[in-house]
This record gives C-alpha cells, structure tokens and sequence, in this order.
C-alpha cells in the first residue's frame, strides 16, 4: 500500500497502513509510561497539600483542584486511546487494521477523549498566562496571549462539534481543517509564552549577575528554571504534532499520544515546583528590583553634609530583600 501524502490522513486506504499502525503502537506504549510519571508527579504533589492541610492558602487548594483536573482528563483520553488500540488490532475486523481505523475512527467514545484533551490544552494554555503575568508582573504582557486563548476556544469547539458530529472525522474534511487551525493557533500561543517567560527570567538572570555576581544569578540562568517555568517540553512536543500533522504525516498518530501527556506533565512539574517553594512567585521581582535598586543606591547612599559646629555624616535608610526573604537595615552612628 503506498502512501500519497496528498490525501487526508484519515483515509488509510492511501497511506502505508503499516507506518500509520506503528506509529500508533509506539505512540501509545510511550503514553502509557508517561502516564505512569504523570501519575507519580500527582501524588507527589497531593502528598505536599496533605501535609500541610494547617497551614493551607486558598491557592494551594487551587493547585490540588486543577491538578485532579488535569488528571482525570488525560485519563480519559488514555482510556479511550487503549479501548480504540484493543479493538484495532485484537478484533478479527473484516479487511483488517486500516479497514477498521477508517471505519471506526469517529466512534462515540472516542469523542470523550477528544473532548477532555481540547479542556486540557485550555487549562493548559491558561495557566501559562497566569504564570506569565506572574513573571513579567503586568496584564498588559498577556493582552495577546489572552486574545489568541481565546481563538482557541472557539476553535476549540468547532473541532469537538464537527469531530462528534454523525459521520464527523478527525482526520479529515472541515474537522481535519478546523483541526489544523486549531492545534496552530495553540502551539502558536505556547510558543510566544514559552519565549516571554524565558526572556523575562533571562532578562531578570542578567540583572542580578550584573550587580551581585554570577553566583547570585545561577538561579535564574539553571536549565532546570527555564525548562519547568517555561513548560518547553510543552511546547516543543505540540511544533512536532503540528508539523507532522500539517503533512499529512501518519508518525502523527504516535506523536499526538506523546504531546497529550506533556501537555500534562509540564505544567504538573511547575505545580509541583510551586507548591515547594522553587517557582517564580509575585515577591521575586519586587525582590529583585529592590536587590538591584539597593545596590544602585549604595555608591550614593552616604552624604556628608556641612554645618556651623560639626560635620554630619548621613547613611541613606533602605530595606534590602534577599534572596531569603529577610531584610536588613543598615544605620551608621551619627
């Protein structure tokens, strides 16, 4: 069976049915280990809450809320991939695998896994612009990014109306096309955050090594940081899909599998990561900004001002926040 990229790839009957049903296999038995991590990272970050159930703030019990969220979704679309992978390839299908894939491609219940990975990637996307207005400490930094969220979401259900639809199919016709339109204007949207959170960390990294040293700045140039804050595997797994999906590639039908699970575990980690402590917060900047301004201040801080009887020496009061959190007043005798 040759392939003609040509053609819509839900139509298996033009495609290499064999590249089509490996990638798939591959793709799934990637998805089911990274379930596994996403499912330790969870209880990782259950087991933090429940810890310190006393000392709760109203956002931590956000975070346990969204993160059960996120879990029960991407459950739903592991559910439904295992149930469509069983009856591909274990049920005796007359005309084989790709008969069936053609066939049953729009089944009912995989409308559910559709669906709860179109809420996913919302509650995604819209945690990166939280954390991005966290970081740059502005709304009007995310005036576009909450523009483009919100193309999202109406593209968002155009695709789960069609694809559920009676005769709808992902993979081809308006569903395929609105499909693209969507899954473009998502990675678009992860792409711009992901570079304006690293810049702003970058930028801020910069700062802080100028005026205290590379050792002060480490924090902010870690892989790790960027990585995590940034939620790049995210984001660098959705312009994989995107691509393959543009070419009408069947590696697709693996690579959705792996994009899905990211979309989970990354913004799993940077929850993770707040809940320790570890996480860009709203205090980092004004933190930063008053390192930097003390440190500005210093060379000018002391004044020597001239009277009748005596010299006075005057030290200029400031409250220096370090990276601790404590601070410190530094007064010198008159």
């Amino acid at each position: 069976m040759n392939a003609q990229p040509s053609q819509p790839l839900g139509s298996v009957s033009d495609l290499d049915g064999s590249l089509l049903q490996n990638s798939a296999y591959v793709g799934i038995t990637i998805q089911n280990i990274l379930y596994g991590v996403e499912l330790v990272l969870y209880f990782k970050t259950m087991r933090i809450l429940l810890r310190n159930k006393e000392g709760l703030k109203k956002i931590d019990s956000f975070w346990g809320l969204f993160s059960t969220m996120m879990v029960i979704l991407i459950t739903v679309w592991v559910a439904t991939s295992a149930i469509f992978g069983q009856k591909l390839w274990l049920m005796d299908f007359p005309g084989g695998p790709d008969a069936y894939w053609e066939k049953h491609i729009s089944d009912w219940y995989l409308d559910w896994g559709t669906t709860a990975v179109i809420l996913l990637q919302l509650m995604t996307d819209g945690l990166m612009i939280y954390r991005c207005r966290i970081i740059w400490n502005m709304y009007r930094a995310i005036v576009v990014p909450v523009i483009l969220w919100l193309a999202t979401l109406v593209l968002g259900v155009l695709v789960d109306w069609t694809s559920s639809s009676p005769g709808g199919n992902f993979f081809t016709g308006e569903s395929a096309q609105l499909a693209l339109a969507y899954y473009g204007v998502s990675v678009f949207l992860n792409t711009v955050l992901t570079c304006m959170i690293c810049y702003r960390i970058l930028q801020h990294g910069r700062k802080v090594r100028k005026h205290f040293g590379p050792e002060q700045a480490s924090l902010f140039f870690g892989v790790v940081t960027l990585v995590i804050e940034s939620v790049f595997p995210y984001t660098l797994s959705g312009i994989a899909f995107l691509v393959s999906l543009g070419v009408n590639s069947p590696t697709s039908a693996g690579l959705v599998d792996v994009y899905f699970l990211l979309m989970c575990i990354s913004p799993q980690m940077l929850i993770l990561r707040v809940l320790a402590g570890r996480a860009w917060n709203n205090d980092m900047s004004r933190r930063s900004d008053s390192m930097i301004y003390s440190s500005s201040a210093g060379s000018s801080g002391s004044q020597q001002v001239e009277g009748n009887a005596a010299t006075v020496h005057l030290t200029t009061l400031s409250e220096v926040h370090l990276p601790d959190g404590h601070g410190n007043v530094v007064v010198s005798p008159v």
